[in-house]
């Protein structure tokens, strides 16, 4: 069962207000306690204070004052000691309420916390709530002591109820400010979400009209930012589709062209030796040369077809060996040579006198350089020369060159005369993959492949191949 995918627009509204929410929640959990925490520290801090000036003053001027008979003088300490917003109560040790500011004794036993710490010599804080009223209140307790000895607890009460509205108020606003920045971060998350989604949805629809063959389709790539570089690479994708389409169109032309050729050839010297003569000699080996020229041309057309294709579905396998290059070079050179002399053209080898060997397919390698040599050748005219080098270019490779002095490429074809189906001159004959497949073959072998070229002046394509560091014993036929 498949999964429904969830809308890009609800991810991002609901990750952005999870994010802001979780936020608010810890920003304002951390402003209510901190707001709660500055008022009660307040009240305590005042409470303190005025509990410590007493006690101490007890402390210190109890004997003068007559104060040390406790009982006899409750009514005149609790006036003496009494703060206008705190009701005083003098507690002894068993928790009973000896007297207090509001003229009331309570039966009960106040055994809080405030009172205990008071009794162990410090200062006790304690709130909660008054278990004959209700009322939320805060006490602060502090002995009271005469000769190093505690004779009675201070305890001072004051209502947290007025406190309590303040704070109530105060967290009403901030949860209502807390939600309005709530509701503008939805707000805002939904139009950012839009900014975003709208363009992507733009691009999904002209994503689809490209997959069905419409490359005309152009996005807006004014987007200062990611949207813009993702729409411009999709025109820039649209663009490469449609030139490359061109090309393999071009190709197909010029490939049904080149087919066409030969068997026209074929076909029409087959006719003209049925229908002839077939005593006629001289006609007949004419015919068979041509027939046996074009059928060798028509098969070196399918053998590249055939390369082109292993080659980019990887499906070629190498006869690896030891390679010595300047046999190889030889060998192929010798092999081109009637085509150069053919165009009255100087073919000149250049050789190192150390020995320098590859390690590849000694058929594919020599491939190649038969194709550098045979385009060189091409494109070269009469009186003109072709150069086939071989050197060191460093400790660990060598390097091959093929250099002449045709027409050379212009500057706009440069760049793109190694993609296959790209012909300079779609007018000249060739499939458009020689390059192509040198360059897979040269990488196969993990070496380089570059193309120079200066119009008018010449071409200079240059191998770079790893070389073998120790040779072994198996050297490439031919070597």
């Amino acid at each position: 069962m498949m999964l429904r995918r969830r809308s890009l627009r609800l991810q991002m509204v609901s990750r952005f207000v999870i994010a802001v929410l979780l936020a608010l929640v810890l920003v304002e959990g951390v402003f209510f306690i901190a707001v709660r925490q500055f008022y009660y520290s307040g009240i305590v801090g005042v409470l303190s204070n005025h509990a410590m000036v007493s006690t101490s003053f007890y402390t210190r001027f109890a004997g003068d004052l007559h104060y040390t008979n406790l009982n006899q003088h409750l009514s005149r300490l609790v006036t003496s000691f009494a703060y206008e917003t705190a009701e005083l109560e003098i507690v002894d040790r068993d928790g009973s309420v000896l007297a207090g500011t509001s003229g009331f004794v309570s039966s009960g036993l106040v055994r809080t916390a405030d009172v205990a710490e008071a009794w162990k010599g410090g200062t006790g804080v304690w709130s909660g709530t008054n278990p004959a009223t209700g009322e939320h209140i805060m006490a602060v307790s502090m002995p009271l002591i005469f000769g190093g000895q505690t004779l009675a607890v201070a305890r001072y009460v004051t209502s947290l109820e007025e406190v309590d509205r303040v704070l109530r108020a105060i967290y009403t606003i901030a949860a209502c400010v807390g939600l309005l920045v709530l509701v503008l971060v939805i707000l805002f998350s939904l139009t950012l979400a839009d900014s975003i989604v709208r363009p992507i949805k733009v691009m999904t629809r002209a994503s689809a009209e490209m997959a069905r063959g419409r490359f005309d389709v152009r996005l807006d790539a004014s987007h200062p930012n990611e949207i813009g570089e993702l729409a411009g690479t999709l025109n820039y994708m649209a663009s490469e589709i449609v030139r490359s389409e061109a090309l393999k169109n071009d190709w197909i032309s010029s490939i049904s062209h080149e087919i066409r050729t030969p068997l026209s050839s074929i076909k029409g010297w087959s006719e003209t030796m049925l229908t002839g003569d077939l005593e006629d000699r001289e006609e007949t080996r004419l015919g068979l040369s041509i027939i046996s020229k074009e059928t060798e041309r028509l098969v070196g057309l399918v053998e590249e077809l055939l390369d082109f294709s292993r080659l980019y579905q990887k499906n070629i396998e190498l006869d690896l060996s030891a390679v010595p290059l300047q046999a190889l070079v030889e060998e192929a050179a010798l092999q081109m040579k009637s085509k150069t002399a053919a165009k009255r053209q100087e073919l000149r080898l250049l050789l190192p006198e150390e020995r320098l060997v590859v390690r590849g397919d000694a058929n594919r390698l020599k491939q190649v350089l038969l194709n550098l040599l045979d385009n060189a050748i091409k494109f070269t005219p009469a009186e003109g020369w072709v150069e086939l080098e071989v050197a060191r270019f460093d400790e660990a490779t060598a390097r091959v060159q093929v250099r002449d002095s045709g027409i050379g490429i212009a500057p706009e074809h440069l760049g793109k005369v190694e993609q296959k189906f790209y012909q300079a001159d779609p007018q000249k004959e060739g499939t458009g993959l020689g390059l192509a497949i040198c360059q897979e073959i040269v990488a196969l072998h993990g070496g380089t492949m570059q193309v120079a070229s200066v119009e008018g002046e010449g071409t200079e394509v240059r191998v770079l191949l790893p070389l073998v560091m120790e040779l072994g014993a198996e050297v490439a036929p031919g070597g």
